[in-house]
């Protein structure tokens, strides 16, 4: 449903002073399919079936609340989810109408800025995904030899958005007084934690089916075009900008270029109210190895990205590639989920922790199972084996000798990758 993105195309430098117009009846009920119905609950309690009992109903007061500037936003729920270091993510979950006038809303801005989104971002595209950036990230790193790596690392992004900033982003683009006042109350929206409401001062709201393209929004100004016309028309060589939402690697042929850079970026997102991580953004020297070199380079010529390991290795022939392999802390909480999930359902029925142990497997699989990763892939499926095994041996004081378990897999395989 992008049926103004042509007149947003021909407008690219122009606000855009009427577009909610576009949200009527055909377009709510096209967000609505487009919402998840499984999604946990908001502060009303409301769930996607009980929604739709009166679908026809709630669409047509929905759309008349958005459109006359009656509607509230309403609290979201405070929910956290672990983080890979240790750390808990804060989200916010809205309730379930107010995640429909969201996809709305988000959509309608989609539709607008994939006319000014540059190539070099992928994060929440259509069309474009994770793998993509990494296809893009190896292919750029093989034609300059490796050059040289900034890693981007914005501490809390989507946390610490200033939201006089991203208003002042939003408006050079979109001046449609019912779509700005509609993403002010969800920036402005109270949260709810503990029977305690608070309210944020900056951030996007996680959780939120808005927040996504918000944030892309803010980094397209605050990074990718002040890399492509200020930072590459500078440059003495090559250079090159891939970006995942908040995760951002720069390449650069000369060590010059990257060094200048890096000296100034602290001070470019500070401009825009945004810290970078002092440790985890930092200068990589990533230049491919001489041939007489026979083992892979260690660290510092190695960096992550997406969950990935970016390295130089090399191929039976000799010929030195850029390669990926799952990041060293992706994969020792991969192996540490597991063997919490085989410990707390050890007594569930065989035919369950089967189940759910191959969809855990087949969603690995598909996400990092990548060329040049053959080995951590099938690592994961060996340690999987061992911690079922672990714990099915603790069922009882009798145990599970090694040739029950090889029946029992005979009878239960789980896939490979």
């Amino acid at each position: 449903m992008r049926v103004y993105s042509p007149l947003a195309q021909r407008m690219r430098d122009t606000p855009l002073t009427t577009l909610a117009h576009h949200i009527d009846l055909d377009w709510l009920y096209e967000a609505y399919r487009r919402t998840r119905k499984d999604g946990a609950t908001g502060v009303d309690g409301r769930t996607a079936e009980q929604y739709a009992a009166d679908l026809e109903g709630n669409i047509q007061r929905l759309l008349d609340r958005a459109k006359s500037g009656a509607y509230r936003a309403p609290p979201v729920r405070r929910a956290y989810i672990p983080k890979g270091n240790g750390e808990m993510r804060p989200l916010g979950i809205p309730t379930f109408e107010d995640k429909v006038l969201q996809r709305a809303v988000a959509m309608l801005l989609e539709a607008v800025y994939e006319q000014d989104f540059l190539d070099c971002s992928y994060g929440f595209r259509p069309g474009r995904s994770a793998h993509q950036a990494l296809d893009t990230l190896q292919g750029e790193a093989m034609k300059m030899n490796g050059g040289w790596v900034v890693e981007i690392d914005i501490r809390k992004y989507f946390d610490t958005i200033d939201h006089g900033q991203l208003r002042e982003v939003l408006r050079s683009r979109v001046r449609d007084g019912v779509i700005l006042r509609l993403v002010d109350k969800w920036l402005n929206a109270a949260v709810l934690e503990d029977d305690a409401l608070s309210f944020r001062e900056s951030g996007t709201p996680q959780g939120g089916v808005i927040s996504p393209i918000l944030a892309n929004i803010f980094l397209h100004t605050v990074l990718d075009v002040w890399f492509a016309k200020s930072v590459r028309p500078r440059s003495r060589g090559r250079t090159s900008l891939v970006r995942y939402a908040d995760d951002a690697v720069m390449l650069f042929e000369s060590e010059e270029d990257a060094r200048g850079v890096m000296a100034v970026l602290p001070k470019r997102f500070g401009r825009y109210g945004l810290t970078l991580h002092p440790d985890k953004t930092r200068l990589v020297p990533f230049r491919r190895p001489a041939r007489r070199i026979c083992k892979r380079p260690d660290k510092p010529g190695t960096f992550d990205f997406l969950g990935f390991t970016i390295h130089w290795g090399k191929l039976p022939h000799g010929k030195w590639v850029v390669k990926t392999r799952t990041a060293a802390d992706r994969f020792r909480r991969t192996i540490r989920n597991l063997f919490e999930w085989c410990k707390a359902n050890r007594h569930a029925p065989l035919e369950t922790q089967q189940k759910v142990l191959g969809q855990k497997l087949r969603g690995h699989y598909e996400y990092f199972n990548r060329r040049g990763n053959r080995r951590r892939v099938w690592d994961i499926l060996y340690r999987t084996v061992c911690a079922w095994w672990h714990w099915l041996r603790h069922r009882s004081q009798r145990g599970l000798p090694p040739t029950a378990m090889k029946r029992l897999l005979r009878r239960y395989p789980l896939p490979s990758p």
